[in-house]
């Protein structure tokens, strides 16, 4: 009995959101979701979850004109590109699992499967329902449900702040190309400015100190970082990123100065020194969320939380 299992075809990985099913001589046997009335398989899991997901290793593509479920989609790089519309997300079922354009999907990663943007690149997605925005790339194909605009990751959701409500409106720029090396750490060659959030539309970082509520991180006239309180154990920073070149480092802590207390601290790896820059010490819960995603609005977009040791 002939098995029928589209894996990975351009434009076909997840034709209805996060569903799928095997078709076994034109029947349907299992699903693994019912909220959509058709899906295909997704390409098979190389890694699996809780191992290490590798970074880059796929191809910079566009892609022809395609049609899915008689809509026609015609893929092109579009600087001005910014659309308004519904974003989805997609897990675990997906999680290990090869993109369209060969990377390797990590749902704790900022991510995304847009119809038409170019692979992989860089897209800004502000929730339009409670304003909170972060920066995504966009490796994968989909989605095709609904009119969807964007499938987001599952960490992107989280800090969009619609999980579990599982869709919310959103707005997406196109931002720039991505590397293909996967470091999203510190992407000079993209154009960060339009993502950066203007001063007056700033909320101030909370920043952790010894007093019952947190201190707010403000800034001096001369436009320096107010001084932070001593981190306790535990306590937690935004780790924005590492450099060989310290110069590289000090830009960035300057990039990121506005946003509250900046660190660059010298760490020795064998015979290498690499200068860590750090944000903190920062509140944690939302205020931690909402920090990390003005980091990555500022363009460090591979910046993660970390604590104290």
């Amino acid at each position: 009995m002939a098995v029928l299992w589209i894996s990975r075809q351009p434009a076909v990985r997840r034709l209805f959101g996060r569903s799928c099913v095997l078709i076994v001589s034109g029947l349907i046997l299992s699903s693994c979701s019912s909220s959509d009335p058709l899906g295909v398989s997704a390409s098979p899991r190389v890694v699996e979850y809780g191992e290490p997901v590798p970074k880059g290793g796929g191809v910079y593509k566009v892609g022809k004109p395609y049609q899915i479920a008689g809509k026609w989609y015609h893929p092109k790089e579009d600087p001005s590109y910014r659309n308004v519309g519904t974003a989805s997300w997609y897990g675990l079922d997906f999680h290990g699992r090869r993109t369209a354009n060969g990377e390797v999907y990590d749902m704790d990663s900022l991510s995304a499967a847009h119809p038409t943007l170019p692979l992989p690149t860089y897209a800004k997605v502000k929730n339009l329902e409670n304003g909170r925005e972060v920066v995504v790339r966009v490796n994968d194909r989909g989605p095709y449900a609904h009119d969807r605009e964007i499938d987001l990751s599952k960490r992107a959701a989280e800090l969009l702040g619609f999980q579990r409500k599982g869709t919310a409106k959103v707005q997406v720029s196109y931002l720039g190309r991505a590397p293909l090396s996967g470091d999203d750490g510190w992407a000079t060659n993209v154009q960060f400015a339009e993502s950066k959030p203007k001063p007056t539309e700033e909320r101030p970082v909370r920043v952790a100190s010894a007093s019952p509520a947190p201190v707010l991180a403000m800034q001096s006239a001369n436009n320096d970082p107010a001084p932070r309180a001593t981190a306790a154990p535990g306590a937690v920073y935004i780790q924005a990123g590492s450099f060989r070149d310290q110069d590289n480092a000090n830009r960035l802590r300057h990039t990121l100065a506005s946003i509250g207390p900046v660190e660059v601290t010298p760490v020795a790896a064998g015979s290498i020194t690499y200068y860590r820059v750090r944000v903190g010490p920062i509140a944690g819960g939302e205020y931690a969320d909402n920090a990390l995603s003005q980091v990555w609005s500022a363009g460090a977009s591979g910046a993660q939380l970390v604590a104290q040791r």
